[in-house]
């Protein structure tokens, strides 16, 4: 298997969404955005992979390394990122902020508000958006932060959300601790499940999801085509919510021949 072959098959099973959004990217963009997305899911696993936060950390710290030093390191995906990097000027900061946002997912910390849980969305979602759209077209990529903001913070909630019954069986909460008090409950009673007031702080934590795929969808029809695959993934975002909100958090994700058909639709006509 050659290294390309590698990094493309990690996306394939760890980003499912990303994976068919990069088939949609010039030929020549793609090995680039593979590796960023290699890195993102190598990176949003690090808590899976280990018992204690300190080896988790030590990962993360690795990662930090291998960027800064921009040399080969026998990683596959290492090797592909730093490449990918120096091809395009990638901002080395964007990356070193996505590894002290995952930090925080080492950890059972509370989320203490919506502003802390905005930036953990912007440093993780919002950042890998606007660094594929580097990628993609760089000029105009410029002009797409916000936008970008919006569509990271959505869809990171929304993968959030999907993910809540795994973040509880290990006593984590991503939901922020004023979002659970202005309906009624507390980090404990949310990790409990027990009563209303879980229900109550799923479905808002769903609602600032929708707010900020408002944002997004308002914003979307002025998007350059040429940054196009790296928002793709926001097509699925609004299925994948209204199960949520109809069925629960463990519902079902949209097939993949409705994720597959939505990202097709948005490719070939936008937003």
């Amino acid at each position: 298997m050659t290294t390309d072959t590698h990094v493309r098959e990690i996306v394939r099973a760890g980003d499912p969404d990303r994976y068919l959004a990069t088939l949609y990217a010039p030929e020549d963009k793609r090995s680039a955005l593979f590796a960023l997305y290699a890195f993102n899911v190598e990176t949003a696993r690090v808590r899976d992979l280990v018992r204690e936060p300190l080896p988790g950390e030590i990962r993360l710290q690795w990662w930090r390394d291998a960027i800064a030093a921009g040399q080969s390191t026998g990683s596959p995906v290492a090797d592909a990122l730093i490449s990918a990097i120096g091809a395009y000027c990638l901002p080395v900061a964007a990356f070193e902020a996505m590894l002290e946002a995952r930090v925080f997912d080492l950890y059972d910390d509370p989320m203490p508000d919506r502003t802390t849980l905005e930036g953990y969305c912007g440093e993780t979602g919002a950042a890998l958006i606007q660094l594929a759209a580097l990628v993609l077209d760089a000029e105009a990529a410029a002009g797409q932060a916000d936008l970008a903001g919006h569509a990271g913070c959505a869809q990171t909630m929304t993968g959030l959300l999907r993910d809540l019954s795994r973040h509880r069986a290990r006593g984590q909460c991503y939901v922020p601790a004023d979002l659970l008090a202005a309906v009624g409950t507390t980090r404990d009673g949310f990790l409990a499940a027990d009563g209303q007031g879980a229900g109550r702080a799923v479905a808002a934590m769903a609602s600032l999801a929708r707010d900020h795929l408002g944002a997004f969808l308002r914003g979307a029809p002025g998007l350059p085509a040429s940054l196009r695959p790296a928002f793709l993934p926001l097509a699925v975002t609004g299925a994948s919510l209204d199960r949520i909100e109809s069925k629960g958090v463990d519902a079902p994700a949209p097939s993949a021949l409705r994720r597959h058909w939505l990202i097709l639709r948005r490719a070939t006509g936008g937003w």
